[in-house]
């Protein structure tokens, strides 16, 4: 009698079954990508570290390392409904990178451009905000079921994504259509979870890895006036526990010169995005007499 009544105690005691997400459900498969992403519990921040380099890829010369780097970002996310789409989530975030010495590791303020032999100044990524520029729904725009795009294996469940970019450079004139100058790059995002972590219905986040990659011109600051060439980053990362899980560099730079990137922007925030060429844009169209 004792041992069936510890029985039923305990059965009582235990909680219910997790619940796996399919990913082949729609709704399931948004509730993954969101944990990917941020929280399914709305106004969670959760934050993104990357550490990496940057290369050179110039026809006819040995690639360059030319620079570490060390990355945060800060999101949250919330629920939006929609009568004819469902119930789906968006995303805001702020991010930051620095570009660091690759030799000694400190955080550049200067930089001697070995093609040109000039010295600049390095300007920092500091992207306020990064929002996602439309919320994700189980249901497409055009009626199509969300798909998540993921494979498991070994446990894991992988999701790559690559994102091809080709847009109006903000640097140029009003006359691109004709003699180009358009803003032409590649960001690829490789995430990766456990696949128990990720697909229990019951844990509002996942622990994510990730790997990012970026194939884009040279940046602005570098003054490189249409020389021929690109740049490769190449940096991997994942979620850390908060900001004081962030390298000392990144945290250093947040206490002294960008505090209110301890915090994501509000849910609703309706400002357009920021990006390293119109961030750059504004340094100098601020700078001008």
């Amino acid at each position: 009698m004792k041992t069936l009544i510890l029985s039923a105690l305990l059965a009582c005691a235990s909680p219910a079954a997790a619940r796996t997400l399919d990913l082949a459900v729609p709704a399931d498969a948004l509730t993954a990508m969101r944990k990917v992403q941020c929280s399914t519990r709305d106004g969670e921040a959760v934050v993104y570290h990357w550490s990496g380099k940057v290369f050179s890829r110039v026809e006819g010369e040995p690639d360059r390392h030319l620079f570490d780097v060390e990355g945060m970002n800060i999101r949250q996310c919330g629920t939006v409904t929609d009568a004819l789409r469902g119930t789906g989530f968006r995303q805001v975030s702020r991010e930051l990178m620095f570009y660091l010495d690759p030799v000694s590791h400190a955080v550049l303020q200067t930089w001697t451009n070995p093609w040109t032999g000039k010295t600049v100044d390095v300007v920092h990524v500091a992207n306020d905000p990064v929002n996602m520029r439309a919320p994700l729904f189980p249901k497409g725009r055009d009626g199509k079921p969300f798909e998540l795009g993921a494979r498991i294996e070994g446990g894991r469940v992988f999701l790559p994504t690559e994102v091809p970019l080709f847009y109006t450079n903000p640097l140029g004139g009003d006359y691109q259509a004709y003699a180009g100058n358009q803003y032409h790059a590649m960001e690829i995002f490789d995430f990766t979870a456990d696949a128990r972590d990720l697909l229990d219905a019951t844990r509002p986040r996942a622990s994510v890895a990730i790997a990012w990659v970026r194939i884009s011109p040279w940046l602005p600051w570098m003054a490189m006036s249409g020389r021929g060439g690109l740049l490769v980053f190449n940096a991997t990362g994942g979620t850390v526990s908060g900001i004081a899980a962030l390298p000392p560099v990144i945290r250093e730079q947040i206490a002294t010169r960008f505090p209110s990137y301890d915090a994501p922007p509000p849910v609703d925030d309706a400002r357009p995005n920021e990006t390293s060429w119109t961030y750059f844009k504004k340094k100098v169209d601020a700078a001008k007499p």
